[in-house]
């Protein structure tokens, strides 16, 4: 399938709903889903489990972490849900929680072995590089992938959870420990460094 010949913008918003089509996982909290995990439902905790596990594990290797350091913190934030299921509010994000838990235990890891390295760069995941991989313009997806890539470790980190994995903005605070205001400077910085970068692809 060819793609439409937009310009600037159009051309760059067209396909970043391309990468958010390409996902298969839905990311989004379910209010039944959380009552049912409040509850004590064992499949309903298992597919909270399923949906939200490969993420949050690559985004703990992205951030420095071994593989048996990702799994374990990833298995200790489920734990960590699980046990305190009962506390579950229904009307705020359970993932945002997930991830908060586990962001949180990284850091005093880091903190503890003193191997935080703030300006430590993070790679392109295997799904990003699959999904480039499968659009027939692999310029603009390298110039693309690129821009994302070179913008500040932070900015980068907000665009990947706000537009690619689709987290609210006072979601991503919640899991970055950050304002909500921080998130929109950081968001808005990025469209421009996007804007910037593939102004020339008409």
């Amino acid at each position: 399938m060819k793609l439409p010949v937009y310009s600037g913008m159009k051309f760059l918003m067209f396909y970043l709903l391309i990468l958010l089509a390409l996902r298969k996982e839905n990311n989004k909290d379910n209010p039944e889903l959380l009552l049912a995990i409040k509850s004590g439902d064992h499949k309903a905790f298992k597919l909270f489990f399923d949906v939200h596990h490969s993420y949050l594990y690559h985004f703990l290797l992205k951030k420095g972490l071994s593989e048996q350091q990702a799994e374990d913190l990833v298995q200790q934030a489920f734990v960590m849900i699980w046990e305190k299921r009962e506390e579950i509010d229904e009307q705020k994000s359970l993932r945002a929680y997930l991830f908060r838990i586990a962001y949180t235990r990284m850091l005093n890891l880091f903190r503890d072995h003193s191997k935080f390295d703030e300006n430590a760069e993070t790679e392109a995941t295997e799904s990003d590089q699959k999904a480039d991989a499968n659009i027939e313009n692999q310029e603009l997806a390298e110039a693309l992938t690129n821009a994302i890539n070179q913008m500040p470790e932070k900015r980068q980190e907000v665009f990947r959870l706000c537009f690619i994995q689709e987290f609210t903005y006072k979601s991503a605070a919640e899991v970055l420990g950050v304002s909500v205001k921080t998130i929109e400077n950081h968001m808005g910085l990025a469209l421009k460094d996007l804007r910037n970068k593939l102004d020339g692809f008409r």
